[in-house]
């Protein structure tokens, strides 16, 4: 049995896909088990779980062998995976695989800092352990959908500034390797599309897809998180996006990495391909 936290998230769904495909038992935990029901299906083992409260992590791990990390990015990640580190003390898991972030222990982000504890804590754990580090996922795109379908200018606040964006398929392809083998065992990975693109070859890439001129303005990374800040944006997390705006715009993030192709045995997936596979997403 393999438990999957976050399993209602991005990453939680395709490795939910991944696992039960290759016929390995699933049970998924989510803060909402009847809002997540419709999106991963009826047959799948749901249950409650809240990194805030002990009791229901507890009653998420009997039984389960390999746990699946994910916290939701924020301040609150160093906590949320020291509650869970906490509960999996004495219990028949043998494995943890932690979702981590690009540049987590590199970079001097606050990404970085938020995660850098749940390393080493699983690290310690005195399990088996993977740590993944993904890019931005390409899915990130669709946080641009609003401003295309208005017709606005979306604004971009990373310049020229290259990076990797990640297919969420292919890190839940790693994920489930990961959870299913003991060959990643010990292994920190960072994980990355093909090639290093500029937010605008994206937005290039979205109208060619649409058929239509996407317009775009520059901001700078201040610009935008103020805007996230008006928005209601909690301010710890919208000085964490600033970071990263600034990161890539500086040319820091464009490291390219062949992990998915060594683990996968395949290329990973273009952000194109991603596009081209979520159309009506983006329509």
């Amino acid at each position: 049995m393999i438990l999957i936290t976050g399993a209602a998230g991005t990453i939680g769904r395709e490795l939910v896909k991944e696992l039960r495909a290759a016929r390995i038992p699933v049970r998924a935990m989510t803060r909402n088990p009847a809002k997540a029901r419709a999106a991963l299906g009826e047959e799948l083992e749901l249950v409650r779980g809240d990194f805030t409260d002990s009791r229901s992590l507890a009653s998420a791990l009997p039984n389960v062998r390999a746990l699946f990390l994910l916290t939701a990015a924020g301040p609150w990640v160093a906590d949320h995976d020291a509650a869970m580190l906490r509960a999996v003390k004495g219990t028949s898991v043998q494995k943890i695989v932690k979702m981590s972030a690009f540049g987590a222990g590199t970079a001097p982000l606050a990404s970085s800092r938020w995660h850098e504890p749940g390393e080493r804590g699983v690290m310690e754990s005195g399990l088996a352990w993977t740590v993944l580090r993904p890019a931005g996922f390409a899915s990130n795109a669709q946080a641009w959908v609003p401003a295309i379908r208005a017709g606005d200018a979306i604004e971009l606040a990373t310049g020229d500034g290259r990076h990797a964006v990640v297919d969420p398929r292919d890190v839940a392809a790693v994920a489930a390797r990961a959870l299913a083998t003991d060959t990643h065992d010990g292994s920190i990975y960072e994980l990355t599309g093909p090639e290093p693109l500029t937010a605008a070859e994206q937005i290039a890439t979205l109208g060619r897809a649409l058929g239509r001129s996407i317009a775009t303005r520059d901001v700078t990374p201040e610009m935008a998180a103020d805007r996230m800040r008006e928005a209601g944006t909690p301010a710890a997390f919208a000085d964490a996006v600033r970071e990263g705006y600034a990161y890539v715009r500086a040319g820091n993030a464009a490291s390219q990495s062949d992990a998915v192709e060594r683990i996968l045995g395949r290329a990973p997936r273009s952000f194109e391909v991603w596009v081209r596979d979520h159309l009506p997403l983006l329509r």
